[in-house]
């Protein structure tokens, strides 16, 4: 499979700036340097707003034109690709894997550090818009090796509490669905993992307010997670993690037990 180089939207609008501010020391108008290429005004305005793409042939013919040694190529040679980590979520990401604890509230999807890749490519194929097959691809493989942390010599202390509304929907389909509960099944008995099922009919909910994460650092700092639509927001004050700490206390005596967790997942896939 090819790869297709998407460039970082943050660092198109730092090579524009740089084309904007060179310009102006030359002493020329966005019209007046397009002219000289034949481009127009607009695609110089739009390159240098980060919205167009400055191209490597014209990088160098504008780095002659305007004497800066070559600055316009190197930093285009230098961008990033586009960032398959939102910078809102790169902070929890990096806490995760130094963490010593995670207890995780799931009621969307299976979560992350249990997926399968088969169900993984699924959940990123159903994101709307629709990602790419190399983008979604990355994404794949970046969260399976995100959980080596689940098999480390040391692992974490981890809990999961997963609305048994997640594993009603078949994402991937039958045979993607099937792998998925059975790996859950043997998560299920890994040291240091306790899996509950907060099962579908129950008179009183604790988290419906949607999914969240809290985690502990090596130095005991507490932290909580949650994502949204379109951002996220890691919480450190002791009042805001207190609360969700309250509520994944009442979803672990709502959830049904290890045991029975276990009992529903040998059936799931049959029902």
């Amino acid at each position: 499979m090819g790869t297709t180089t998407r460039r970082n939207a943050s660092a198109m609008k730092m090579v524009g700036a740089l084309l904007a501010l060179y310009r102006q020391a030359a002493g020329l108008t966005q019209r007046s340097l397009g002219e000289r290429f034949v481009i127009g005004e607009q695609q110089i305005a739009s390159i240098e707003q980060g919205r167009r793409p400055l191209k490597p042939d014209l990088a160098e013919q504008l780095d002659e034109l305007l004497c800066t040694k070559g600055a316009l190529s190197v930093a285009l040679s230098r961008m990033p690709e586009v960032d398959l980590v939102p910078l809102w979520a790169e902070e929890y990401l990096d806490r995760e894997q130094e963490s010593v604890a995670i207890s995780w509230y799931e009621g969307l999807a299976v979560p992350g550090l249990l997926q399968t890749e088969g169900y993984a490519r699924a959940v990123f194929r159903s994101r709307v818009p629709v990602y790419d097959e190399d983008t979604t691809e990355q994404l794949v493989a970046a969260r399976i090796k995100r959980q080596e942390i689940l098999h480390r010599k040391v692992p974490p202390t981890m809990s999961f509490v997963i609305w048994e509304a997640a594993l009603r929907d078949q994402l991937g389909g039958e045979d993607v669905y099937g792998e998925q509960v059975q790996t859950l099944r043997e998560y299920a008995e890994l040291p240091g993992v306790t899996l509950q099922i907060l099962p579908l009919g129950r008179t009183t909910h604790a988290g419906l307010d949607g999914p969240f994460i809290l985690l502990e650092t090596p130095d005991y700092q507490r932290l909580a997670y949650m994502e949204t639509q379109r951002g996220s927001h890691l919480i450190s004050d002791p009042e805001g993690v207190g609360i969700l700490t309250q509520k994944y206390a009442m979803l672990r005596t709502q959830a049904l037990n290890t045991e029975d967790t276990r009992a529903m997942l040998d059936r799931l896939p049959g029902e």
